[in-house]
């Protein structure tokens, strides 16, 4: 970690809502006029849309079939614990963009299913916002916890994490149900090894669950919403949390355990703004000083 050059990492798994949890930082950060260097997890993949496909099929044809975007090894690990490495100590690194569709190819000129080029960040940002699949991994070749000074977890239970992304590949993607299942069935190797592991390393996780029947969540017609949602904020340690004020703010909040709180679900912007609205100032008044 660099008291002068300050790394927040988002890791949630593909559907989880970090999307949402990045704009969020985005709003803290204009409001606050913090200059942050954002990079995606997408950058890091070690293969293009090609490229993965036919490692797909090479590993399936060998009986693999547990081989996955979540995978350690479908991803350049050393890669971004060298941009995380580099940023903490000179404010310094690079990445790309992985270019989903049209509307992203339009912006880089580059077709879809690839990456763009690597390019330098730009000079004296405050800090560095990392937001993917892999941002607290720890394993025998990587440690990117120990790098990152904020590390947040998004997690919704499983059957919510599901039906969010059979909605979103249906609806954005043109996949079948039964596609986007069967991609749900080779990820979970993956993600009860490479995925959950980091959710113990994060300093806050938010977790959403439904209030609304989920057990099926294959023929689910609709996503619950934030009204239709309770969502538990985790901190790894509580010391120096202010729980009386959030409860009070947070109106339906209540304390579930000593270091958790339940949240409407529709009341998680607000809460993400009282909680980590000091913790950047922080990070950043440290970093400016240093």
């Amino acid at each position: 970690m660099s008291k002068k050059h300050p790394i927040i990492s988002v890791t949630g798994s593909s559907g989880a809502g970090t999307s949402t949890v990045k704009a969020t930082f985005e709003q803290i950060f204009r409001r606050e006029n913090v200059s942050a260097v954002m990079i995606e997890g997408d950058a890091f993949h070690r293969y293009n849309r090609a490229d993965m496909k036919a490692e797909l099929q090479r590993r399936y044809d060998e009986g693999d079939h547990t081989f996955s975007h979540f995978s350690y090894e479908a991803n350049e690990l050393k890669e971004l614990e060298r941009v995380f490495r580099d940023y903490g100590a000179t404010g310094t690194g690079r990445t790309r963009k992985y270019v989903h569709d049209e509307i992203d190819a339009a912006a880089t000129g580059v077709a879809p299913g690839n990456f763009t080029a690597w390019s330098p960040f730009e000079d004296g940002t405050d800090l560095l916002f990392y937001e993917g699949l892999h941002g607290a991994v720890v394993n025998d070749e990587v440690n990117l916890a120990a790098l990152a000074d904020l590390k947040i977890g998004v997690v919704p239970v499983i059957n919510l994490e599901w039906i969010q992304k059979i909605h979103r590949d249906r609806d954005s993607r043109g996949y079948s149900t039964e596609a986007v299942t069967d991609t749900i069935l080779r990820r979970m190797h993956a993600y009860v090894h490479c995925i959950c592991p980091q959710f113990t390393e994060t300093d806050i996780n938010f977790q959403r669950v439904p209030v609304v029947d989920t057990s099926n969540p294959f023929i689910s017609r609709w996503i619950p919403t934030a009204d239709e949602s309770l969502v538990v904020i985790r901190f790894k340690n509580p010391r120096g949390i202010d729980f009386p004020y959030l409860t009070s703010m947070i109106h339906g909040s209540w304390m579930s355990r000593a270091n958790s709180i339940v949240i409407p679900g529709n009341k998680l912007d607000l809460a993400m703004q009282l909680i980590l609205t000091p913790l950047i100032e922080r990070l950043v008044r440290d970093a400016r000083r240093a």
